[in-house]
């Protein structure tokens, strides 16, 4: 399969067989993760491969994804880190202030999903399957102290790889109408989606596991009903960022 119908065909998956990944499959994946972009080629990533089980098995509880963490042949966390540039400046007598701002934040969260993408396609390219596991920032703290993780250092996810024993159907997605212009943003096209909440009715309707009657309108109405994980800007800060 070339490369854009592996990207088209991606699917999350969440029943693994429990096959850990071979020592030259993880050396793969994670050379793969290490050859993606990065701005100004900081490098602002760190990945921690988790084995120790006690510790798998709290991340899977904090994440609330225990049946698929606990069973995938290998769980990553991605960390955005820009410890390495702070040690730096600091060894050198420089301020930490271009460290802590907002756009140093964004740029190691940018240099890390990159990574983490190629890492997935990586994966998918072998025919392993993987997930994201965004339930980490349930609780930034406890995963800070399971990983001892220093200042100016943001854990952003976590990925979990492996051998799939069953794969839903490609979800589809928003019509390339819905969010691609030219020249200029178009917002009379981007937030017309009633012809998009009639094919996602119809997806969740008649999938084969977990059928439901929703359109994708609702799905965004109820996800965005409340503040989700509103202690994560106090954790950055408390991380050394500013958010300025």
């Amino acid at each position: 399969m070339n490369v854009i119908n592996l990207m088209n065909n991606h699917v999350s998956v969440r029943d693994f067989k429990g096959k850990p990944l071979s020592k030259e499959t993880k050396q793969k994946l994670l050379t793969a993760a290490h050859a993606g972009s990065s701005s100004n080629f900081v490098q602002a990533t760190s990945i921690i491969e988790i084995t120790d089980e006690q510790v798998r098995n709290e991340i899977a509880e904090i994440s609330q994804s225990a049946a698929y963490v606990k069973k995938s042949g290998a769980l990553y966390i991605f960390v955005a880190d820009l410890y390495r540039q702070a040690t730096l400046l600091e060894t050198h007598h420089k301020s930490l202030a271009p460290i802590k701002n907002m756009e140093s934040l964004l740029v190691s969260v940018v240099d890390t999903a990159i990574a983490a993408e190629n890492m997935a396609v990586a994966a998918e390219s072998l025919d392993l399957g993987i997930c994201y596991i965004g339930g980490i920032r349930n609780n930034l703290t406890r995963i800070k102290d399971l990983l001892h993780l220093p200042k100016y250092t943001l854990p952003l996810f976590g990925l979990t790889i492996g051998e799939p024993i069953a794969k839903n159907g490609v979800k589809p997605r928003l019509p390339l109408k819905n969010l691609v212009s030219k020249n200029q943003y178009n917002p009379d096209e981007f937030t017309d989606l009633n012809q998009y909440d009639q094919v996602m009715e119809n997806y969740y309707l008649n999938r084969p596991s977990h059928p439901k009657k929703m359109d994708w309108s609702t799905s965004q109405l109820k996800f965005f009903s409340d503040v989700k994980r509103p202690e994560v800007a106090d954790f950055i800060r408390e991380q050394g960022f500013t958010l300025k």
